[in-house]
């Protein structure tokens, strides 16, 4: 029954994924966002959603609320809408600032890791990174579907890039580029629960403390990466000045001390673009 459930999950991937390819991309993302819209309201991560920001953005009245979840289920159903597309958005839909930072990570011989959240269409890091010359190794969460794991690799991986799944196989493979001197992508907004706690909207979050730990340990750029859905399917990636590392003595103090910034970051990027974030996570520990 459980190979069966996971055909059948499949096959409905398989069939939005094959009309997304047929439209194109300006078709593709407004039809992802229409049915985001229409289906999302009707889910669990719905009232997750709700329940996030109403708590760490209660400055917002109702009407705002309800216009931002909106928008973050147009933003998250363009994306599922873009996935066919990512090669074109990439070479022709991306505008990049900060390319004196791109420079430096290409050219100085040196490991790197580019640090970023689920914002806009996170899927674009990894493509305009290598269109830049900036080869990067990433890192996702393996879904649960393997035949869905299979779809959504062979989509990514023609774009550009290497990807390697969380767990014990992700993290030798994530030594070894750093040991080699590359780059690695990280989004680092997730819940990690095994994490650090670190502040994230005046609240303890489980963060990953990999990004800080690596930086620290390999005395590398960390460079933050902004993802902007501008409109519709255009983007802008704002690449910031790497990350100043603090070398106290204490690891412990000096990971935390990199996360807190990282994380006081993707805040300040949050609320400037609420909807192009993902709230329908379970981010925090309940009230």
């Amino acid at each position: 029954m459980k190979r069966l459930r996971h055909l059948i999950e499949a096959g409905v991937v398989l069939a939005f994924l094959g009309l997304f390819k047929l439209l194109p991309l300006d078709s593709a993302s407004a039809v992802g966002g229409w049915v985001a819209r229409k289906v999302g309201p009707l889910t669990s991560a719905d009232r997750i959603a709700r329940r996030n920001l109403k708590r760490f953005m209660p400055e917002m009245d109702e009407a705002t609320r309800d216009a931002t979840i909106t928008a973050l289920w147009d933003n998250l159903g363009r994306t599922i809408g873009e996935y066919p597309h990512l090669t074109e958005i990439a070479d022709t839909r991306v505008e990049v600032t900060g390319t004196d930072t791109v420079s430096l990570l290409r050219e100085d011989g040196a490991a790197g890791i580019l640090v970023s959240g689920h914002l806009a269409n996170w899927e674009l890091l990894t493509i305009v990174a290598g269109r830049q010359g900036v080869e990067l190794t990433g890192v996702y969460r393996r879904p649960n579907n393997p035949y869905v794991d299979r779809i959504v690799l062979g989509l990514r991986e023609p774009s550009g890039g290497k990807l390697v799944p969380k767990g014990a196989e992700g993290a030798r493979e994530i030594l070894k580029t750093m040991i080699a001197k590359q780059h690695l992508g990280l989004l680092v907004d997730q819940k990690m629960n095994d994490g650090i706690a670190v502040p994230f909207f005046g609240s303890p979050a489980m963060t990953a403390p990999a990004a800080a730990q690596l930086a620290l340990r390999f005395k590398c750029p960390l460079v933050p990466v902004h993802p902007i859905r501008l409109k519709g399917a255009r983007f802008r990636l704002e690449v910031l000045p790497p990350l100043p590392l603090p070398d106290s003595g204490d690891k412990v103090a000096d990971t935390l001390a990199v996360m807190t910034t990282i994380n006081g970051l993707l805040e300040s990027w949050i609320r400037e673009n609420p909807a192009q974030w993902l709230w329908i996570h379970n981010r925090w520990p309940k009230a």
